[in-house]
């Protein structure tokens, strides 16, 4: 397979994955601020940590308001984050591979950037955004399967779920990150709505059912940590997406050095007891998951995509 091939099918990967993460973290935050009294609420700047856009968002906005936030958030195309601007990286991607692609996968890639872009005043309006996101979300899921369903399983899928399922490890990590930092105290005597909010970290990675069904106890911080990195059934989970990467990697050649960084990532994740960590030794744990992810990614792009060229120097 050439070398832009495998790099624009990973790149298509990380790019609707992140375009779903991101509309699935709004419309949580959304109702999250529905749910707890005004001035508890951790508000809309974590939506920016999380992507880690913060300089890019100051650049641009002066203040942390929600209309600011939704706005760079869905459709601001400086921000590579963005829902708009990743749909349309990914239909970039699938435009110079379309004899890779099953056509029906470009027509819904297509279609899906387009009603991102036409509707996107209606995503910005607070009566329209659950709509909005909701076919968003739906849509890539069905871009998702329609491409599991019908593209040959060699080598450009295995980098398909790369992308994929390295951006969702990614993820998880931040969301887990930024969430649980701004989550309440539990001397604040308000413990019913840390409840809530431990469900809405949750619910941005549609673990709810899964969580309940696996851990069969009550939503609490321990369980909800040891679920989100360590559990391996949840396609959710930092454990699973890094063994997802790890199956795919073992199919493609001259995997040694990427296999040898995703074995280190894996023996980090299953050796640690996140349950056991403080606040601040878990930002130190996920910012160590962090550089092992960005070694992975790497890695990959070492072995199997063109070198990026050096800048010409200048006049």
């Amino acid at each position: 397979m050439l070398s832009r091939v495998a790099e624009n099918i990973y790149w298509m990967g990380r790019a609707l994955e992140r375009a779903e993460n991101t509309a699935r973290l709004v419309a949580v935050n959304a109702n999250l601020l529905l749910d707890l009294p005004k001035g508890i609420a951790p508000g809309w700047p974590p939506m920016v940590y999380i992507i880690g856009a913060n300089a890019l968002f100051d650049e641009h906005y002066k203040d942390y308001s929600e209309r600011n936030v939704v706005r760079f958030l869905l459709g601001d195309e400086r921000n590579p984050g963005s829902i708009l601007a990743a749909l349309g990286s990914a239909r970039e991607s699938c435009r110079t591979i379309r004899d890779i692609v099953p056509r029906e996968g470009w027509e819904l890639m297509n279609q899906l950037y387009l009603y991102a872009r036409d509707q996107l005043p209606e995503g910005m309006k607070k009566g329209g955004r659950h709509t909005y996101l909701k076919y968003i979300i739906l849509g890539i899921q069905g871009i998702s399967g329609l491409l599991s369903g019908t593209m040959l399983h060699d080598q450009g899928y295995d980098f398909l779920l790369l992308g994929g399922f390295l951006e969702r490890a990614d993820m998880t990590t931040r969301i887990v990150d930024v969430r649980s930092a701004n989550l309440l105290s539990t001397e604040t005597g308000l413990r019913p709505f840390e409840t809530i909010q431990w469900v809405s970290v949750l619910k941005s990675l549609t673990a709810y059912q899964a969580y309940r069904r696996s851990e069969q106890v009550r939503v609490q911080r321990e369980p909800v940590l040891r679920f989100l990195f360590q559990n391996k059934e949840f396609p959710r989970s930092a454990n699973h997406c890094v063994d997802a990467c790890r199956q795919s990697l073992e199919r493609l050649p001259r995997n040694e050095g990427a296999l040898r960084v995703a074995g280190r990532l894996k023996r980090a994740l299953e050796s640690a007891k996140p349950t056991e960590l403080d606040q601040q030794q878990l930002h130190a744990f996920v910012d160590d998951l962090q550089l092992a992810i960005g070694e992975l990614h790497d890695e990959i792009a070492r072995t199997w995509f063109l070198p990026v060229p050096a800048p010409e120097p200048a006049a």
